[in-house]
């Protein structure tokens, strides 16, 4: 799948596309969607809509369109700023005012995007938030980083507090702790920012929508099992989850975008068609990978043509869950949208522990008949880095497949290490080649 949206702030999928290949319909669909929604924000203010910032992982967006108002993600400013070249000169001004070289380096981002105007990626200046709404989802960052926003904003904060789920399920007492915190305290928040009464008949109705567009990108996903795979689920993966995981989830938008992204998927997997990197189709499938972290946002084609280059296609990624593990079945619930809201959020990929963390990946390796696992740990992301190598050496023990395991971060362009990477990951692949060679698939 070629890939390409519009220069825009919104949605994990926005990435701009060096290639000038053709775009297929779904690719135009998003463009536009992401076009249209940020030139709603830029007009909020003056048309008197409320604004909710908020992060991805465990985002509530169907209540916050129910109640009105519309969000904007702080990570995904900076995660965009990343890739179009400006987070490091943002991140000097954050480090700049006192914070730390070791704090997060999308926190770093967006506090310099804010104390330079709060100018987005797009060049245009974001709406202030009315409310900060943070979903505790295994990230203890993000209850910094609103503090922080609250001292700037002058601000009210709603906290939805999320456990962990230290024995790797969920049980029926962690879903009412939070449906009791979102009838008490953050439902009661968005009514008295927003002005008015929370509609649950369109709660019910935007949950229905948001099980629809999860059947069909769960389709995309499991997609690459087939070999060979018709998408690289890494790379290509974060264009596929933005809608879903940013402004579009409980919208006729999501829906519609993922059954034109469905179809031209299974077209592509029907015809015997591999992925298409950044310069264009990708050869012959050599290698098929898991990936577990997130990628370098400061570097993400070279970092892309490193693996397209040596048609290494990523099947499966823990990334591309980070806003909900659908594919093990969970599916937003217009039945009962409160504690449907609750396990979406105490399923979050960053809120599980590390033995569920290994199994998934386990699972990944299998089913998706991976020959390889990759790790990717970033230097300013706990909620992922963690203990990882623990999960590459338990992962080699239980499959048998090889592990490697590079280092990078997020957003800040000191910590790519472009030949360092690109050297490890020749040796891996030219290991992976001399197993094969040897008769270990």
């Amino acid at each position: 799948m070629n890939t390409q949206t519009a220069e825009t702030q919104r949605g994990t999928a926005a990435p701009v596309r060096a290639d000038a290949a053709a775009k297929d319909a779904s690719q135009n669909r998003q463009k536009e969607m992401l076009a249209a929604y940020f030139e709603k924000l830029t007009r909020a203010k003056e048309a008197g809509q409320k604004i909710v910032y908020t992060f991805v992982p465990g985002n509530l967006n169907e209540l916050i369109g129910a109640a009105g108002m519309m969000n904007v993600l702080p990570e995904i400013n900076a995660l965009q700023s990343g890739m179009r070249g400006r987070s490091g000169g943002y991140i000097t001004e954050a480090e700049k005012a006192g914070h730390s070289e070791d704090v997060c380096t999308y926190v770093k981002c967006d506090i310099g995007m804010m104390l330079n105007g709060n100018i987005g990626p797009t060049g245009t200046k974001l709406p202030e938030p009315d409310l900060l709404l943070l979903s505790y989802t295994g990230c203890f960052t993000f209850m910094k980083w609103f503090e922080l926003l609250r001292e700037h904003y002058k601000c009210p904060v709603a906290m939805l507090h999320v456990p962990y789920q230290p024995e790797g399920r969920i049980t029926p007492d962690m879903k009412q702790y939070i449906v009791d915190q979102l009838e008490k305290s953050i439902i009661p928040a968005l009514e008295k920012v927003s002005g008015r009464k929370l509609d649950r008949e369109d709660l019910a109705r935007r949950m229905a929508l948001s099980a629809q567009a999860e059947d069909d990108l769960v389709a995309v996903w499991e997609s690459a099992k087939h070999k060979p795979s018709p998408i690289d689920g890494y790379f290509g993966g974060v264009y596929y989850i933005g809608p879903i995981f940013s402004a579009f989830r409980g919208t006729e938008d999501a829906v519609a975008y993922y059954r034109e992204l469905r179809s031209e998927v299974e077209a592509r997997m029907a015809l015997g068609l591999g992925p298409v990197g950044p310069d264009g189709p990708i050869g012959p499938e050599r290698h098929r990978l898991v990936v577990e972290g997130p990628p370098n946002w400061t570097s993400f084609f070279d970092f892309w043509r490193m693996f397209s280059r040596e048609n290494a296609v990523v099947c499966a990624s823990t990334y591309t869950r980070v806003g909900g593990l659908y594919d093990l079945g969970f599916r937003h619930d217009y039945r009962d949208p409160l504690a449907s809201l609750a396990e979406y959020c105490l399923g979050c990929y960053t809120n599980l522990g590390l033995p569920s963390r290994i199994n998934l990946l386990e699972k990944y390796i299998k089913e998706y008949e991976a020959d390889g696992f990759l790790i990717n740990s970033v230097k300013s992301c706990n909620s992922f880095s963690a203990g990882q190598l623990l999960i590459l050496q338990e992962l080699e023990k239980r499959t048998g497949v090889p592990g490697g395991f590079i280092e990078s971060d997020l957003v800040d362009p000191r910590y790519f290490g472009k030949a360092n990477i690109d050297n490890r990951l020749q040796s891996y692949f030219q290991m992976l080649d001399a197993r094969k060679a040897r008769g270990y698939v």
